[in-house]
């Protein structure tokens, strides 16, 4: 019998700004692998907390900025990486 719930995969770092985010994956293969980044932003609708992947005008210049330190946040992991293995 299959697990009715499956545990929830987390990324392996999150760059946070307010209330935009960026999550980093970690993907891999037999060969390699690679990061890829989520981008949300959080909002209250009357109680209840949720979350978009559109942002407006004046979220831009933060969401740049959340993305460019999630670029360099990869470098940084793929740097350890490749630390651990030498």
């Amino acid at each position: 019998m299959e697990k009715q719930q499956q545990a929830k995969t987390k990324p392996v770092a999150e760059v946070r700004y307010g209330n935009i985010r960026a999550a980093i994956w970690r993907n891999e293969n037999k060969d390699s692998a690679w990061y890829n980044v989520t981008f949300e932003r959080s909002y209250r609708d009357e109680e209840e907390l949720k979350s978009s992947q559109s942002f407006g005008r004046d979220d831009l210049l933060l969401l740049a900025k959340i993305a460019n330190e999630a670029h360099s946040l990869i470098f940084a992991l793929q740097r350890e990486e490749r630390a651990a293995q030498d």
